[in-house]
């Protein structure tokens, strides 16, 4: 039972998306820089133990992103047809008169590097008053993949097509769909276990202690989801400010993990965010309030 000791690599990150690809565990990350004209790439991170760490740097090639120049963020990953798609955020936009929004990169390996995909934003106005950040990519078990997102307090869903170039249309008719649970500010999460979909988010504020993350659970992806509560908040004396979360499954040994980011309790520099894992519980139909450690057995 290996020992994972926390934060789990060096330096300030945050918004980690977690996935399992050809027999190694990968954690996305953004680069935790307060000045966001210097978080101009990603980096990523790769195990096979969860306890040793091979960083990968500038995952990004930024040359195919043109229009990019500050706020590289949040990013997320799905295999499809022995593809890799990756989806960041970029630039932090404020209005539909700015350029960037959610953008799309590809690669034939998880380490990248990963290119220009559209030759322009996936999404870069603001639809349902969601700041088009914090991007969620879920594959249901049918293939079906969703792309969950939303910033300032709201949540968009959206099915991807099949080319992963755009989206189709809902049974109603709608492209975006506008999913937002009370208390929900930003970061979204899917968990499919068994039959029911767990979706979590963050609440409060990302630059001080208030982040926490908070669930619902439905029977379809599209919810509606319920507030079921507080998962993941400050804990004295560990860490203060945790949220914007991954996950990681383990078959072998049926072990959840969740992938967070927190900060040290005091520290008012707003990229002061390192990288975390916790064991994931569900109990009765409910996910279980973790509780963040320095050190766990898997």
């Amino acid at each position: 039972m290996p020992e994972i000791t926390n934060p789990i690599v060096p330096g300030f990150y945050a918004d980690p998306e977690a996935r399992t690809y050809e027999g190694k565990h990968w954690i996305y990350a953004t680069r935790s820089i307060t000045e966001y004209t210097s978080q101009m790439n990603l980096d990523a991170f790769s195990s096979t133990d969860l306890i040793h760490w091979n960083k990968h740097e500038a995952i990004l090639e930024m040359s195919d992103f043109p229009w990019v120049w500050r706020a590289v963020w949040a990013p997320t990953i799905i295999e499809n047809r022995g593809k890799y798609y990756l989806v960041f955020a970029s630039n932090d936009i404020q209005s539909n008169d700015e350029i960037g929004g959610l953008e799309m990169a590809v690669s034939d390996n998880p380490a990248g590097p990963f290119r220009g995909y559209l030759g322009k934003p996936l999404i870069d106005r603001f639809i349902h008053s969601a700041q088009p950040i914090d991007a969620h990519l879920f594959k249901d078990d049918d293939g079906a993949i969703y792309l969950y997102y939303g910033g300032w307090g709201h949540c968009n869903v959206a099915k991807m097509n099949e080319d992963m170039t755009g989206f189709v249309s809902f049974e109603n008719g709608d492209t975006f769909l506008s999913i937002t649970p009370e208390g929900y500010v930003e970061g979204p999460c899917m968990i499919k276990k068994g039959d029911l979909y767990y979706f979590m988010w963050s609440m409060g504020s990302w630059v001080n202690g208030t982040y926490r993350v908070a669930y619902g659970v439905s029977d379809s992806p599209l919810g509606p989801f319920e507030n079921k509560g507080t998962i993941l908040q400050k804990q004295e004396p560990i860490a203060e400010g945790p949220g914007h979360h991954g996950y990681l499954y383990l078959p072998e040994t049926d072990v959840w993990i969740i992938v967070y980011h927190r900060r040290m309790i005091g520290d008012t520099d707003p990229g002061s965010r390192v990288l975390c894992m916790e064991r994931l519980h569900f109990e009765d139909g409910a996910i279980v309030p973790v509780t963040m450690t320095d050190k766990w057995h898997t």
